[in-house]
């Protein structure tokens, strides 16, 4: 059997302390690869050194919709990056408007920005949206995300929503949100998307899944979201983490 972590920081403190440990727990868990995503461009570096040191660590390139500071790059400045060898998608981008709610516009431009930039490199997006899934959607289908394809990761939306992604050919992560017992709408989402579109990560540092809730998360942990999934269809581990795995390299072909 083996996993993989399709959205986490390691580059994040207090993860960057110890590299060498959290990959060693990770593989004792079964996790055969991750992908370490950017925010910023300021952290580009560590995550591209994370990516290019260790040949099953994957790197994104993007610009988080909750940075303000630093460098805001065009379409151009976004391909150039993307050209990495180990750079396998755009993002993390989208809409977030529980902490920028007072400034959607350039949220938005940022937003098209990163959208362009995957259709003409041919990456896949990772997205983001936290209270501002009306808006994200419409923009993914207006602008033409389709072309690129995705992922809505750490999906903490309804069914609804879910619908309109998958709509439009994206996949569905699943963070350790699914196994507290107070996301019922979240578990119901679970048990409804395909499997083939379905992907598991940890976000981590952040969000560790029951039983490891209020501690520091990492890759390894990523075992228990995909144990919650499993239980909540009636399917074995073993599928959950196949299929999965399977449709992380199809969906970031630049990683196969």
């Amino acid at each position: 059997m083996q996993i993989v972590d399709s959205h986490c920081h390691i580059n994040f403190d207090p993860l960057n302390a110890d590299t060498a440990g959290l990959m060693e727990r990770a593989a004792e868990n079964r996790v055969s690869h991750m992908l370490c995503v950017a925010v910023t461009l300021e952290d580009l570096d560590q995550v591209l050194a994370l990516a290019h040191d260790h040949d099953h660590v994957f790197a994104s390139v993007g610009v988080h919709p909750c940075t303000t500071e630093g460098e805001d790059p065009g379409v151009e400045r976004l391909l150039d990056l993307a050209r990495d060898e180990r750079v396998v998608a755009i993002g993390e981008t989208g809409l977030d408007y529980f902490h920028h709610a007072d400034r959607p516009d350039w949220q938005r431009e940022r937003f098209a920005r990163h959208i362009v930039a995957a259709k003409s490199c041919g990456k896949p997006l990772i997205i983001h949206t936290r209270d501002a899934a009306d808006d994200t959607m419409r923009m993914l289908r207006d602008e033409g995300a389709r072309d690129a394809g995705g992922v809505m990761h750490c999906f903490a939306e309804d069914w609804e929503v879910a619908r309109q992604a998958l709509d439009i050919g994206f996949y569905i992560s699943f963070s350790g949100i699914v196994t507290f017992r107070s996301a019922e709408t979240l578990r119901d989402v679970a048990r409804r998307v395909p499997l083939d579109r379905m992907l598991v990560e940890t976000d981590s540092p952040y969000l560790a899944p029951v039983p490891k809730r209020g501690k520091i998360n990492e890759p390894s942990y990523v075992r228990y979201t995909a144990e919650c999934i499993a239980e909540l269809r009636g399917e074995s581990l073993e599928t959950i983490a196949a299929t999965t795995t399977e449709n992380f390299f199809r969906l970031f072909r630049d990683a196969a």
